[in-house]
């Protein structure tokens, strides 16, 4: 069965979302853990977690992948903004014990003039003060899509970060879609190229989840705009091909589209259900 699922509001609790997911034909979802641009997180309501885990449970939702705020970044090298990246990754992952067995998604940083090394030792060296050896959450680190000074526009770059992570078995992968396509990386004209790239390099056992999103930019381009399934450069066909791959197929896909409402979430996830071989 097809594991799909779209971002959805966190404010309203896991027991809404659930629901919300639920109302558009997703069995998974994804959610921002705080504020994206930052600050504290809203304290858990443990009665809305246990009605959460069993509505789950009775809808067949297994996997929900939570992202942290944009504005973390562990790469960097003033103490204030580096601070907050370690409050809000240890804060994150210990709340995240409270729904065990799910994913937490990152992205890596950005190396803000310093050169590229020095950064992806930065971003090891965090992910070794937070991860923790009876932690049930994978830490997923994020394929970027090469703008400005971040990291992890390459599968090389992702594979020197985990490489230097002492706890690397709670360590994996996301690839979104839309941002390997503006690194550079063609998954519409050679899907199978890229993917054995990705195995050689990172090994395909830690790619954990994908963001499906089309792109409003051509190959390469390094910019990072989402745009809806079918609608962008990468197109539906291609995208639909991400989701039957073997390679691919068993993984909980995201929908990280421009959606004005539900509706549009609810449109894409029933083209790509009609689409899926074999079921």
């Amino acid at each position: 069965m097809l594991t799909i699922g779209c971002h959805l509001s966190s404010a309203k609790g896991y027991l809404r979302m659930a629901k919300d997911a639920v109302s558009i034909d997703a069995n998974t979802f994804q959610f921002f853990t705080r504020n994206p641009r930052g600050g504290r997180a809203k304290a858990l309501d443990p009665a809305d977690v246990a009605a959460f885990s069993a509505f789950a449970s009775e809808h067949g939702i297994e996997r929900i992948l939570a992202h942290a705020p944009y504005t973390m970044n562990p790469a960097s090298d003033k103490p204030q903004t580096r601070e907050f990246a370690l409050m809000a990754l240890g804060e994150d992952l210990a709340r995240m014990e409270e729904t065990p067995h799910q994913l937490y998604n990152m992205h890596p940083g950005s190396a803000v003039g310093r050169p590229v090394a020095e950064a992806v030792a930065r971003i090891a060296d965090a992910l070794n003060e937070v991860l923790r050896p009876d932690q049930t959450t994978t830490l997923l680190l994020e394929t970027m899509a090469g703008k400005g000074s971040e990291v992890g526009r390459s599968f090389e770059e992702l594979a020197a970060i985990i490489a230097q992570v002492k706890l690397s078995g709670h360590v994996g992968v996301c690839l979104d879609t839309c941002h390997v396509w503006d690194a550079g990386y063609d998954i519409a004209a050679d899907l199978d190229g890229v993917l054995e790239e990705f195995d050689r390099v990172i090994g395909l056992r830690r790619l954990r989840a994908i963001h499906l999103n089309d792109s409003l930019n051509p190959c390469g381009a390094r910019k990072d705009r989402h745009a809806r399934i079918g609608e962008g450069q990468i197109g539906f066909a291609a995208l639909a091909a991400v989701a039957n791959h073997p390679a691919l197929r068993d993984l909980p896909f995201y929908l990280e589209t421009p959606q004005p409402d539900l509706a549009g979430y609810a449109f894409e996830i029933a083209r790509l259900r009609e689409a899926r071989q074999g079921e």
